[in-house]
């Protein structure tokens, strides 16, 4: 194979069988993933993005993207479960720093921080982490409009006073504008297992038929290689 610009490629048979099937084995990672996160809050789908080249330099031409696409939401009950119903992520720090999640699933702690449930501190607009003034008496004492304002009962005052505001984001770190912050739902993934499985077969079967051709050509390889040790 002759490239422009007088590039010259050749291989041989046995070599590209093993690159496709070293490229599908990365695929059908992917795509194994994405069916283990079927069933996980806020999971989104990764989508593998193959080059025009990938036959030619084999896992390198592969790349991945995330597809951002909001998955259903369904009512959960549960007044520190929030969702978003347009695109975005919260923004929440733990032990590895700032990061960016879409599962809301949140708790307080004794102290009145918000957290995540692996205990990562759910961040305000401002940067910093949300803490509430005092403990509510129940949690349907708090309220979350759909810009993200966090708001308690105050017993004492009979009021709702203002928490925090939560920070939603972009893949950038830009500010969402109009998150659709929904309380008391859960995001499913976006997941649509029967395309995942479907797709898996296809692959599957691409890999055996390259695993077959592979073990063709390296057994006529061999027998030539063994005729030529004869005749000489």
């Amino acid at each position: 194979m002759t490239l422009y610009g007088g590039i010259q490629f050749k291989d041989t048979g046995i070599a590209a069988n093993l690159r496709t099937m070293h490229l599908d084995t990365e695929i059908l990672g992917i795509i194994n993933e994405n069916i283990n996160g079927f069933d996980k809050i806020g999971y989104q789908r990764k989508e593998a993005v193959v080059s025009s080249f990938s036959s030619i330099i084999g896992v390198h031409g592969l790349s991945v993207s995330k597809d951002d696409t909001v998955g259903r939401l369904d009512y959960s009950q549960n007044p520190l479960d929030i969702a978003l119903s347009e695109k975005g992520y919260f923004q929440v720090e733990g032990p590895e720093g700032v990061k960016a999640v879409r599962d809301g699933r949140f708790k307080l702690d004794v102290d009145g921080n918000l957290l995540t449930l692996d205990n990562s501190k759910v961040l305000a607009n401002n940067g910093m982490p949300i803490v509430f003034p005092f403990s509510p008496r129940q949690l349907e004492d708090i309220k979350v409009n759909k810009n993200g304002d966090i708001s308690v009962f105050n017993e004492k005052t009979n009021k709702m006073e203002y928490v925090a505001t939560l920070s939603v984001v972009t893949d950038n770190g830009l500010a969402v504008l109009e998150p659709g912050v929904v309380q008391g739902y859960n995001e499913a993934s976006n997941i649509n297992f029967n395309s995942e499985v479907m797709e898996l077969v296809g692959l599957r079967r691409n890999f055996e038929a390259n695993r077959k051709l592979f073990v063709i050509q390296n057994s006529n390889l061999r027998k030539a290689i063994q005729e030529l040790g004869t005749s000489s």
